[in-house]
């Protein structure tokens, strides 16, 4: 096995690369940007990103009908976490 493929035994990929994602983004991300950057369907995102909102790891501020991503302390805690995990197994 790839050591750059060991990650997705021990995490799952997609939900992993948001918080990723989303600790890394450069400005406002939105649930489509960051579908588009994980290279995701907008479904799976948004059914990821309720259950991460559900445990706290990111909030969402809406504006008008967009609605903007952003971690949490905790979510920010994590993506580290799990970004310095990934940078290990690879």
């Amino acid at each position: 096995m790839q050591n750059s493929k060991i990650f997705n035994v021990f995490f799952r990929e997609k939900p992993a690369m948001m918080l990723i994602n989303l600790r890394n983004a450069k400005g406002e991300i939105y649930a489509s940007s960051l579908a588009k950057s994980i290279d995701c369907t907008y479904s799976h995102v948004v059914k990821i990103l309720q259950a991460m909102q559900k445990d706290g790891l990111i909030s969402f501020d809406k504006q008008g009908r967009l609605k903007i991503l952003t971690l949490t302390k905790k979510g920010q805690e994590v993506a580290d976490n799990l970004d310095k995990a990934r940078q290990l197994l690879s």
